[in-house]
């Protein structure tokens, strides 16, 4: 069989010039604050996202992610397809997922989750089932990524493409996590404040699936709500309560694993068709 020109790709000098010469590049995210450098490429009709760092810690990264892809695979995770070395780095090959990343911090623009044409904003515009479907989507993830032995670590709007056309969610860049429990033995994990457990921020701290508990219950919190400060809650009094159980500041007080969490939220949730 014949070669694909992306997919099968030895090792390659510099990559936006390897990516004009098998496709076309329709697009360029260059001010990425992760400090890799990713495109949209068509190659033969197929649309593809590739992902590169040069960097050391980028690069670093990128590995985790396929370690981390090697372990899980999940219909709402956006697969990887490859990776592909660079001369001092790597670059990572996924399907192109049609929609918009809910929240896209750059090197040079922080926040505007709150304006009014902001992706995050127009996903809390979204009717109440559409935002819970999409909820039952991220948990569900993350129930399979618990069974293979995975915390989340840096998990935030960032990492949520969300589809408006056909109302469907999915999950991207999970590149720092991580298999666990494991001790932090630096002085915080990275990750969006707006999201992180205490003990991320404490060194000597374990690191464990009660620390996911917290961060999809944050999620939660956020994502179903109208308010950017948290002041126009959209769900019900019995799912604040399962969130103010997985968001409990000690570990020992929260759902002992996300497939609890996910549970008591589907029992109090309501029936979606």
């Amino acid at each position: 069989m014949p070669s694909h020109p992306l997919l099968d790709a030895g090792p390659v000098d510099a990559l936006e010039p390897f990516l004009h010469e098998v496709g076309s590049v329709f697009s360029a995210f260059r001010e990425q604050d992760s400090g890799c450098v990713s495109y949209g490429v068509d190659v033969g009709g197929k649309r593809w996202f590739v992902k590169g760092a040069v960097t050391s810690e980028a690069v670093a990264s990128l590995r985790r992610a396929v370690q981390v892809h090697a372990l899980v695979g999940h219909p709402v995770i956006v697969p990887l397809e490859r990776s592909i070395a660079l001369r001092g780095g790597l670059a990572l090959v996924y399907p192109w997922v049609e929609g918009e990343v809910l929240y896209h911090p750059t090197t040079s623009r922080k926040g505007g989750r709150a304006a009014p044409g902001s992706p995050m904003a127009r996903f809390r515009r979204l009717p109440v089932p559409d935002v819970l479907r999409a909820l039952e989507r991220i948990l569900d993830a993350h129930v399979t990524v618990e069974r293979a032995g995975l915390v989340a670590v840096d998990l935030y709007d960032g990492c949520m493409l969300y589809d408006f056309g056909n109302r469907r969610m999915f999950l991207c860049d999970l590149d720092e996590y991580r298999p666990g429990p494991f001790v932090l033995g630096t002085d915080r994990l990275p990750g969006s404040r707006r999201y992180m457990a205490p003990e991320e921020f404490a060194k000597g701290s374990t690191i464990d699936t009660r620390t996911t508990v917290y961060v999809l219950g944050r999620a939660l919190r956020l994502l179903l709500d109208a308010s950017d400060e948290e002041r126009e809650w959209r769900g019900s009094a019995s799912q604040l309560t399962v969130i103010e159980q997985a968001t409990a500041d000690h570990p020992a007080h929260r759902f002992a694993s996300v497939e609890a969490l996910a549970q008591a939220w589907h029992d109090v949730g309501p029936r979606l068709r």
